[in-house]
């Protein structure tokens, strides 16, 4: 006899991580009972404890190969030099995004989603300085080629796989994004970012350290084994 495989759950960061959309419209979508192009309407959740919400992550993603075609899929940015740099309002216009803030809402809210920007100039007085981020269009074309999601054009070199990390290494060794998002079975680390900044991921919180002498990876967080490790057997648990 044979034994009944449980389902693997995500939230609702992890899943607009994977389909390049928020939080919030994952769950729009379940509240407006949408549908998709086979006539499904979107999954009820498996779990419904208070407000959070975790979905069987094979039916959501059926649920999308059956959906419409986005709206961005078929956007055609304007032509401009691969080396111009646009501020945060004028990527998201450039992208096709209505709202001029999608950038700067990707930025604060899914830290990992949206690359870094390729120039960060500081304005301002002493007293009131601000900081102005630019991408380059080769940037933001780059990562429309590669985002999670069906906006991801047919083709494109998907985003590089996450390492193969043993879960019986040593428990204080400080592990990065990339080796905690596939110790806690997400597919990025893009969704692992996301549903660390939404709350999700309580015990990862506070970082036990820092990247040092790791080049481009300097000042990056840092959690032991051991603590990814009880976050995702609290994660299994939910």
């Amino acid at each position: 006899m044979t034994s009944r495989r449980e389902p693997r759950l995500a939230d609702a960061a992890e899943i607009a991580a994977e389909q390049g959309l928020t939080p919030a419209r994952i769950t729009g979508l379940y509240t407006e009972r949408a549908e998709n192009a086979a006539g499904e309407t979107f999954p009820e959740p498996v779990d419904k404890r208070g407000r959070a919400r975790l979905w069987d992550h094979a039916e959501v993603t059926k649920w999308f190969a059956h959906r419409a075609p986005a709206r961005l899929a078929g956007h055609a940015p304007p032509s401009l030099a691969p080396d111009t740099l646009l501020n945060a309002a004028e990527a998201s216009r450039y992208l096709g995004y209505k709202n001029s803030n999608q950038v700067t809402t990707y930025m604060r809210d899914h830290p990992g989603y949206f690359p870094k920007p390729d120039v960060v100039e500081e304005k301002g007085t002493a007293e009131n300085p601000y900081r102005r981020q630019l991408w380059k269009v080769q940037t933001l074309q780059e990562w429309m080629a590669s985002r999670p999601g069906r906006g991801r054009r047919a083709g494109a070199k998907e985003a590089p796989p996450l390492p193969d990390v043993p879960v019986d290494g040593d428990p204080d060794e400080l592990l990065g994004a990339s080796q905690a998002a596939a110790l806690l079975g997400y597919k990025s680390v893009g969704s692992f970012s996301s549903s660390l900044s939404q709350g999700n991921l309580p015990l990862l919180k506070t970082t036990d350290g820092v990247a040092e002498n790791a080049g481009r990876q300097n000042g990056r967080r840092r959690w032991t084994r051991r603590r990814i490790l009880q976050q995702a057997a609290q994660r299994s648990r939910q």
